[in-house]
Protein backbone atom coordinates (compact mmCIF):
# COMPACT_ATOMS: atom_id res chain seq x y z
CA UNK A 1 0.00 0.00 0.00
CA UNK A 2 1.23 3.32 -0.93
CA UNK A 3 2.38 5.85 1.61
CA UNK A 4 -0.76 7.45 3.48
CA UNK A 5 1.10 10.62 3.51
CA UNK A 6 2.72 10.97 -0.04
CA UNK A 7 -0.24 10.34 -1.82
CA UNK A 8 -2.06 13.73 0.06
CA UNK A 9 0.99 15.09 -0.55
CA UNK A 10 0.63 13.95 -4.31
CA UNK A 11 -2.69 15.24 -4.51
CA UNK A 12 -1.94 18.64 -3.39
CA UNK A 13 0.51 18.98 -5.48
CA UNK A 14 -1.42 18.02 -8.52
CA UNK A 15 -3.97 20.74 -7.58
CA UNK A 16 -2.05 23.39 -6.64
CA UNK A 17 1.16 22.84 -8.54
CA UNK A 18 -0.18 20.87 -11.63
CA UNK A 19 -3.65 22.92 -12.71
CA UNK A 20 -3.42 25.57 -9.69
CA UNK A 21 -7.01 25.01 -8.69
CA UNK A 22 -8.33 28.42 -7.34
CA UNK A 23 -11.37 29.19 -5.03
CA UNK A 24 -14.52 28.76 -6.61
CA UNK A 25 -13.31 26.78 -9.77
CA UNK A 26 -15.03 24.04 -11.14
CA UNK A 27 -12.69 21.30 -11.24
CA UNK A 28 -13.09 18.31 -14.05
CA UNK A 29 -11.14 14.78 -13.26
CA UNK A 30 -10.58 11.95 -16.38
CA UNK A 31 -9.30 9.07 -13.81
CA UNK A 32 -10.01 5.30 -13.87
CA UNK A 33 -12.09 2.96 -11.55
CA UNK A 34 -8.55 1.31 -10.29
CA UNK A 35 -7.33 4.51 -9.33
CA UNK A 36 -10.40 5.62 -7.10
CA UNK A 37 -9.12 6.09 -3.88
CA UNK A 38 -6.28 8.31 -4.93
CA UNK A 39 -9.12 9.68 -6.99
CA UNK A 40 -11.36 10.38 -3.68
CA UNK A 41 -8.14 11.87 -2.05
CA UNK A 42 -7.70 14.38 -4.83
CA UNK A 43 -11.42 15.31 -4.66
CA UNK A 44 -11.52 15.86 -1.18
CA UNK A 45 -8.45 18.13 -0.67
CA UNK A 46 -10.29 20.06 -4.12
CA UNK A 47 -13.21 20.80 -1.52
CA UNK A 48 -10.24 21.86 0.71
CA UNK A 49 -9.21 23.94 -1.26
CA UNK A 50 -12.58 26.03 -2.08
CA UNK A 51 -13.23 24.23 -5.13
CA UNK A 52 -17.07 25.29 -6.39
CA UNK A 53 -17.90 21.44 -7.95
CA UNK A 54 -16.00 18.52 -8.96
CA UNK A 55 -17.04 16.26 -12.18
CA UNK A 56 -15.57 12.92 -12.39
CA UNK A 57 -15.24 11.66 -16.18
CA UNK A 58 -14.19 7.62 -15.00
CA UNK A 59 -12.66 5.27 -17.33
CA UNK A 60 -12.42 1.08 -16.99
CA UNK A 61 -9.71 -0.82 -19.25
CA UNK A 62 -11.88 -3.77 -18.61
CA UNK A 63 -15.12 -1.80 -20.03
CA UNK A 64 -12.99 -0.63 -22.97
CA UNK A 65 -11.40 -3.74 -23.92
CA UNK A 66 -14.91 -5.35 -23.66
CA UNK A 67 -16.39 -2.43 -26.24
CA UNK A 68 -13.55 -3.25 -28.66
CA UNK A 69 -14.42 -6.91 -28.50
CA UNK A 70 -18.37 -6.67 -28.88
CA UNK A 71 -18.88 -3.11 -30.55
CA UNK A 72 -19.21 -2.92 -34.41
CA UNK A 73 -16.26 -0.13 -35.70
CA UNK A 74 -19.27 1.81 -37.27
CA UNK A 75 -20.95 2.25 -33.25
CA UNK A 76 -17.51 2.70 -32.04
CA UNK A 77 -16.70 5.47 -34.36
CA UNK A 78 -19.92 7.21 -33.67
CA UNK A 79 -19.16 9.56 -30.27
CA UNK A 80 -22.19 10.71 -28.45
CA UNK A 81 -23.19 14.17 -28.63
CA UNK A 82 -23.25 14.88 -25.16
CA UNK A 83 -19.66 13.88 -24.76
CA UNK A 84 -18.50 16.35 -26.49
CA UNK A 85 -20.72 18.96 -24.96
CA UNK A 86 -20.12 17.61 -21.50
CA UNK A 87 -16.32 18.55 -22.02
CA UNK A 88 -16.59 21.74 -24.03
CA UNK A 89 -19.20 23.28 -21.52
CA UNK A 90 -16.88 22.77 -18.67
CA UNK A 91 -14.15 24.53 -20.68
CA UNK A 92 -16.37 26.93 -21.83
CA UNK A 93 -17.02 27.86 -17.95
CA UNK A 94 -13.27 27.77 -17.27
CA UNK A 95 -12.93 24.50 -15.38
CA UNK A 96 -9.48 23.27 -14.33
CA UNK A 97 -9.03 19.61 -15.84
CA UNK A 98 -6.68 17.10 -14.27
CA UNK A 99 -6.17 13.83 -16.05
CA UNK A 100 -5.05 11.10 -13.93
CA UNK A 101 -3.75 8.37 -16.55
CA UNK A 102 -3.33 4.79 -15.49
CA UNK A 103 -3.44 2.09 -18.08
CA UNK A 104 -2.52 -1.17 -19.47
CA UNK A 105 -0.34 -0.77 -21.90
CA UNK A 106 -1.03 -4.46 -24.09
CA UNK A 107 -5.03 -3.43 -23.17
CA UNK A 108 -5.45 -3.53 -26.83
CA UNK A 109 -2.70 -5.63 -28.07
CA UNK A 110 -5.29 -8.62 -29.81
CA UNK A 111 -7.86 -5.79 -31.04
CA UNK A 112 -7.57 -5.13 -34.98
CA UNK A 113 -5.12 -1.67 -35.45
CA UNK A 114 -7.24 -0.68 -38.24
CA UNK A 115 -10.70 -0.41 -35.89
CA UNK A 116 -8.42 1.23 -33.19
CA UNK A 117 -7.35 3.56 -35.44
CA UNK A 118 -10.84 4.14 -36.88
CA UNK A 119 -11.86 5.00 -33.13
CA UNK A 120 -9.02 7.07 -32.13
CA UNK A 121 -9.68 9.73 -35.63
CA UNK A 122 -13.31 10.13 -35.05
CA UNK A 123 -12.69 10.41 -31.09
CA UNK A 124 -10.32 13.06 -32.27
CA UNK A 125 -12.37 14.67 -34.86
CA UNK A 126 -15.19 14.93 -31.95
CA UNK A 127 -12.84 16.38 -29.37
CA UNK A 128 -11.19 19.07 -31.65
CA UNK A 129 -13.00 21.90 -30.91
CA UNK A 130 -12.50 21.12 -26.96
CA UNK A 131 -8.27 20.50 -27.82
CA UNK A 132 -8.12 23.85 -28.51
CA UNK A 133 -8.36 24.99 -25.06
CA UNK A 134 -5.60 22.85 -23.75
CA UNK A 135 -3.25 23.22 -27.15
CA UNK A 136 -3.25 26.64 -26.55
CA UNK A 137 -3.75 27.01 -22.50
CA UNK A 138 -6.96 28.38 -22.61
CA UNK A 139 -7.65 26.49 -19.14
CA UNK A 140 -5.21 25.09 -16.89
CA UNK A 141 -4.52 21.62 -17.19
CA UNK A 142 -2.74 18.86 -15.94
CA UNK A 143 -1.63 15.24 -16.57
CA UNK A 144 -0.53 12.75 -13.56
CA UNK A 145 -0.14 9.11 -13.42
CA UNK A 146 -0.84 6.85 -10.96
CA UNK A 147 -0.19 2.62 -11.00
CA UNK A 148 -2.44 -0.11 -11.98
CA UNK A 149 -1.83 -3.50 -11.82
CA UNK A 150 -1.08 -4.60 -15.16
CA UNK A 151 0.99 -1.21 -16.14
CA UNK A 152 3.28 -1.60 -12.67
CA UNK A 153 3.45 -5.79 -13.78
CA UNK A 154 4.53 -4.53 -17.04
CA UNK A 155 7.51 -2.67 -15.41
CA UNK A 156 8.53 -4.93 -12.83
CA UNK A 157 7.30 -8.32 -13.71
CA UNK A 158 9.09 -10.25 -11.47
CA UNK A 159 7.66 -8.91 -8.59
CA UNK A 160 3.88 -9.64 -6.95
CA UNK A 161 0.97 -7.69 -8.28
CA UNK A 162 1.14 -5.83 -4.98
CA UNK A 163 4.76 -5.90 -5.12
CA UNK A 164 5.31 -4.08 -8.20
CA UNK A 165 1.95 -1.42 -7.12
CA UNK A 166 4.33 -0.39 -4.11
CA UNK A 167 7.52 -0.36 -6.25
CA UNK A 168 5.55 2.07 -8.88
CA UNK A 169 4.14 4.14 -6.50
CA UNK A 170 7.86 4.70 -5.21
CA UNK A 171 9.30 5.47 -8.10
CA UNK A 172 6.79 7.93 -8.93
CA UNK A 173 7.17 9.96 -5.54
CA UNK A 174 10.30 10.28 -6.33
CA UNK A 175 10.09 11.25 -9.74
CA UNK A 176 7.30 13.76 -9.37
CA UNK A 177 9.20 14.92 -6.06
CA UNK A 178 6.83 14.42 -3.78
CA UNK A 179 9.42 12.41 -1.44
CA UNK A 180 10.95 15.76 -0.56
CA UNK A 181 10.50 17.77 2.03
CA UNK A 182 8.31 20.42 0.19
CA UNK A 183 7.34 19.37 -3.09
CA UNK A 184 5.96 22.29 -4.36
CA UNK A 185 8.74 24.51 -3.71
CA UNK A 186 10.77 21.94 -5.26
CA UNK A 187 8.71 22.23 -7.96
CA UNK A 188 9.25 26.29 -8.01
CA UNK A 189 13.04 25.45 -8.41
CA UNK A 190 12.92 22.68 -10.98
CA UNK A 191 11.15 25.29 -12.87
CA UNK A 192 13.18 28.03 -12.39
CA UNK A 193 15.85 25.72 -14.39
CA UNK A 194 14.13 24.88 -17.53
CA UNK A 195 12.63 28.50 -17.72
CA UNK A 196 16.36 29.14 -17.83
CA UNK A 197 17.08 26.57 -20.49
CA UNK A 198 14.40 27.68 -22.49
CA UNK A 199 15.27 31.20 -22.55
CA UNK A 200 18.72 31.07 -23.68
CA UNK A 201 17.80 28.77 -26.88
CA UNK A 202 15.03 32.06 -27.35
CA UNK A 203 17.71 34.01 -27.33
CA UNK A 204 19.74 32.27 -29.66
CA UNK A 205 16.85 32.03 -32.28
CA UNK A 206 18.49 29.12 -34.27
CA UNK A 207 17.63 27.69 -37.86
CA UNK A 208 17.48 24.66 -37.47
CA UNK A 209 18.17 21.61 -35.02
CA UNK A 210 20.38 18.74 -36.13
CA UNK A 211 20.33 15.11 -34.24
CA UNK A 212 23.13 12.86 -34.70
CA UNK A 213 23.23 9.29 -32.63
CA UNK A 214 22.91 5.49 -33.77
CA UNK A 215 20.77 5.19 -36.32
CA UNK A 216 19.58 9.11 -36.42
CA UNK A 217 20.62 11.94 -38.41
CA UNK A 218 17.73 14.32 -38.94
CA UNK A 219 17.85 18.05 -39.18
CA UNK A 220 14.84 20.03 -37.94
CA UNK A 221 14.43 23.54 -39.19
CA UNK A 222 12.59 26.22 -37.16
CA UNK A 223 9.92 28.54 -38.13
CA UNK A 224 10.81 31.97 -37.68
CA UNK A 225 9.32 33.05 -34.85
CA UNK A 226 9.14 29.66 -32.99
CA UNK A 227 9.27 30.01 -29.27
CA UNK A 228 10.72 27.69 -26.32
CA UNK A 229 8.88 26.73 -23.67
CA UNK A 230 9.15 24.34 -20.53
CA UNK A 231 8.00 23.71 -17.45
CA UNK A 232 5.19 25.72 -16.14
CA UNK A 233 3.19 27.13 -18.70
CA UNK A 234 0.27 29.87 -18.50
CA UNK A 235 -2.86 30.99 -19.91
CA UNK A 236 -3.73 34.27 -21.71
CA UNK A 237 -4.69 35.90 -18.82
CA UNK A 238 -1.10 34.82 -16.81
CA UNK A 239 -2.03 32.19 -14.41
CA UNK A 240 0.99 29.54 -13.91
CA UNK A 241 0.08 26.21 -14.37
CA UNK A 242 2.00 22.65 -15.16
CA UNK A 243 0.68 20.41 -17.77
CA UNK A 244 2.97 17.45 -17.54
CA UNK A 245 3.96 15.71 -13.55
CA UNK A 246 6.47 15.10 -14.07
CA UNK A 247 8.49 16.61 -16.96
CA UNK A 248 12.32 17.54 -17.54
CA UNK A 249 11.98 18.52 -21.05
CA UNK A 250 12.25 22.46 -22.99
CA UNK A 251 10.03 21.80 -26.22
CA UNK A 252 9.15 23.91 -29.63
CA UNK A 253 7.88 23.61 -32.80
CA UNK A 254 9.32 22.40 -36.17
CA UNK A 255 8.72 23.46 -38.97
CA UNK A 256 6.43 21.61 -40.61
CA UNK A 257 7.70 21.36 -44.15
CA UNK A 258 11.61 21.39 -43.00
CA UNK A 259 12.69 18.10 -41.40
CA UNK A 260 14.82 15.93 -43.64
CA UNK A 261 16.40 12.84 -42.49
CA UNK A 262 15.96 10.02 -40.85
CA UNK A 263 15.40 9.15 -37.29
CA UNK A 264 15.38 5.82 -34.65
CA UNK A 265 13.04 5.44 -31.61
CA UNK A 266 14.95 4.52 -28.84
CA UNK A 267 12.43 3.50 -26.52
CA UNK A 268 8.90 1.45 -27.10
CA UNK A 269 6.01 4.06 -27.88
CA UNK A 270 2.40 2.90 -26.33
CA UNK A 271 -0.20 3.92 -28.95
CA UNK A 272 -3.95 2.87 -28.59
CA UNK A 273 -3.69 -0.27 -26.25
CA UNK A 274 -0.98 -1.80 -28.72
CA UNK A 275 3.06 -1.71 -28.07
CA UNK A 276 5.18 -0.19 -31.37
CA UNK A 277 9.02 -1.16 -31.02
CA UNK A 278 12.29 -0.96 -33.13
CA UNK A 279 10.64 1.68 -35.35
CA UNK A 280 12.02 4.36 -37.39
CA UNK A 281 10.96 6.95 -39.57
CA UNK A 282 12.23 8.93 -42.54
CA UNK A 283 11.36 12.35 -43.73
CA UNK A 284 11.66 14.70 -46.80
CA UNK A 285 10.17 18.14 -46.34
CA UNK A 286 9.19 17.70 -43.46
CA UNK A 287 6.57 14.36 -44.00
CA UNK A 288 7.25 10.93 -43.45
CA UNK A 289 8.33 9.01 -46.80
CA UNK A 290 9.55 5.90 -44.96
CA UNK A 291 8.93 3.51 -41.81
CA UNK A 292 10.10 0.36 -40.26
CA UNK A 293 8.86 -1.22 -36.79
CA UNK A 294 9.98 -4.53 -35.55
CA UNK A 295 6.87 -4.43 -33.14
CA UNK A 296 3.56 -2.64 -34.07
CA UNK A 297 4.19 -2.03 -37.65
CA UNK A 298 0.04 -1.83 -38.15
CA UNK A 299 -0.84 0.49 -35.46
CA UNK A 300 2.53 2.66 -36.57
CA UNK A 301 0.56 2.73 -40.20
CA UNK A 302 -2.73 3.23 -38.68
CA UNK A 303 -1.29 6.58 -36.64
CA UNK A 304 0.42 7.65 -39.57
CA UNK A 305 -2.57 7.46 -41.72
CA UNK A 306 -4.96 9.54 -39.41
CA UNK A 307 -4.27 12.72 -41.87
CA UNK A 308 -1.97 14.36 -43.96
CA UNK A 309 -0.80 16.15 -40.69
CA UNK A 310 -0.12 12.78 -38.98
CA UNK A 311 2.65 12.28 -41.29
CA UNK A 312 4.58 15.67 -40.18
CA UNK A 313 5.75 16.88 -36.90
CA UNK A 314 4.26 18.95 -34.18
CA UNK A 315 6.84 19.17 -31.40
CA UNK A 316 10.74 18.98 -30.83
CA UNK A 317 11.93 18.50 -27.19
CA UNK A 318 15.13 18.11 -25.37
CA UNK A 319 15.39 15.99 -22.56
CA UNK A 320 19.21 15.70 -21.07
CA UNK A 321 20.13 11.94 -20.69
CA UNK A 322 20.33 12.38 -17.35
CA UNK A 323 16.85 12.93 -15.81
CA UNK A 324 15.86 11.51 -12.98
CA UNK A 325 13.16 9.14 -15.15
CA UNK A 326 16.17 8.41 -17.33
CA UNK A 327 18.59 7.27 -14.48
CA UNK A 328 16.35 4.87 -12.98
CA UNK A 329 16.95 2.84 -16.20
CA UNK A 330 13.27 1.79 -16.31
CA UNK A 331 11.33 1.91 -19.36
CA UNK A 332 7.85 3.02 -18.23
CA UNK A 333 5.36 1.87 -21.42
CA UNK A 334 3.91 5.71 -21.03
CA UNK A 335 4.30 8.58 -22.96
CA UNK A 336 4.50 11.04 -20.14
CA UNK A 337 7.01 9.31 -18.27
CA UNK A 338 9.58 7.52 -21.22
CA UNK A 339 9.40 11.16 -23.10
CA UNK A 340 10.62 12.89 -19.72
CA UNK A 341 13.82 10.81 -19.75
CA UNK A 342 14.48 11.52 -23.40
CA UNK A 343 14.26 13.82 -25.99
CA UNK A 344 11.49 13.16 -27.99
CA UNK A 345 9.25 14.60 -31.15
CA UNK A 346 5.68 14.19 -31.80
CA UNK A 347 3.58 13.16 -34.96
CA UNK A 348 1.01 15.28 -35.25
CA UNK A 349 -0.57 19.10 -34.16
CA UNK A 350 1.61 21.77 -32.72
CA UNK A 351 0.79 23.71 -30.05
CA UNK A 352 0.62 26.99 -31.32
CA UNK A 353 2.01 29.26 -28.21
CA UNK A 354 4.70 27.93 -29.71
CA UNK A 355 4.64 30.51 -32.15
CA UNK A 356 5.09 34.44 -31.70
CA UNK A 357 1.22 35.16 -31.72
CA UNK A 358 0.09 31.73 -32.91
CA UNK A 359 -2.35 31.07 -30.48
CA UNK A 360 -4.60 33.76 -32.29
CA UNK A 361 -3.56 32.79 -36.07
CA UNK A 362 -5.94 30.64 -37.93
CA UNK A 363 -5.44 27.34 -39.43
CA UNK A 364 -4.27 28.77 -42.58
CA UNK A 365 -2.04 31.09 -41.35
CA UNK A 366 -0.13 28.65 -38.57
CA UNK A 367 0.53 26.50 -41.93
CA UNK A 368 1.72 29.50 -43.47
CA UNK A 369 4.65 29.72 -40.61
CA UNK A 370 5.33 26.25 -41.09
CA UNK A 371 3.11 24.93 -37.89
CA UNK A 372 1.65 21.44 -38.14
CA UNK A 373 -2.21 20.41 -37.71
CA UNK A 374 -3.56 17.32 -37.17
CA UNK A 375 -6.01 15.41 -35.35
CA UNK A 376 -3.40 13.67 -33.05
CA UNK A 377 -0.24 14.60 -31.35
CA UNK A 378 1.88 11.52 -30.42
CA UNK A 379 5.20 12.19 -28.65
CA UNK A 380 7.71 9.16 -28.95
CA UNK A 381 11.96 9.15 -28.02
CA UNK A 382 14.77 9.48 -29.78
CA UNK A 383 17.04 10.59 -27.19
CA UNK A 384 20.22 8.85 -26.02
CA UNK A 385 23.49 8.34 -23.93
CA UNK A 386 25.40 9.40 -27.91
CA UNK A 387 22.99 11.92 -28.87
CA UNK A 388 24.91 15.26 -30.25
CA UNK A 389 22.66 18.43 -31.47
CA UNK A 390 24.19 21.21 -32.98
CA UNK A 391 22.08 24.13 -33.66
CA UNK A 392 22.25 25.81 -36.79
CA UNK A 393 22.65 29.85 -36.75
CA UNK A 394 21.45 32.45 -39.15
CA UNK A 395 25.01 33.02 -40.77
CA UNK A 396 25.59 29.50 -41.27
CA UNK A 397 28.01 28.51 -38.23
CA UNK A 398 26.80 26.03 -35.32
CA UNK A 399 26.92 25.69 -31.77
CA UNK A 400 27.12 22.97 -29.86
CA UNK A 401 23.49 22.00 -28.23
CA UNK A 402 24.22 18.69 -26.42
CA UNK A 403 27.43 16.08 -26.47
CA UNK A 404 26.96 12.72 -25.54
CA UNK A 405 23.09 13.03 -24.45
CA UNK A 406 23.74 15.71 -22.11
CA UNK A 407 24.11 20.06 -22.59
CA UNK A 408 26.99 20.92 -23.92
CA UNK A 409 26.07 24.64 -22.65
CA UNK A 410 25.57 26.44 -19.10
CA UNK A 411 22.56 28.71 -18.80
CA UNK A 412 23.34 30.74 -15.66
Amino acid sequence: MANPKWMEKYAELALKTGVNLQENQVLMINSTIEGAEFTRIVVKKAYELGAKNVHINWSDDELNLLKFQHVSTEELTNIPQWQIDKNLDLAKDGAALLSIRSTNPDLLKDIDPEKVGRFNKANAEAMKEFRQYTMNDRIRWSIISIPTAEWAQKIFPNLSKEEAIESLWEQIFKIVRVDKEDPIGAWEKHNETLRKAHEYLNKKAFKALRFQSAGTDIRFELPKGHIWKGGAAKTPDGQPFNPNMPTEEVFTVPHKYGVDGKVTATKPLVYGGNLIDGFSLTFKDGKVVDFEAEKGYDTLKQLLEMDEGAKRLGELALVPHSSPISQSNLIFYNTLYDENASCHIALGKAYPTNLEGGSSMSEEELDQHGVNDSLTHVDFMIGSADLNIDGENEDGTTDAIFRNGEWAITFD
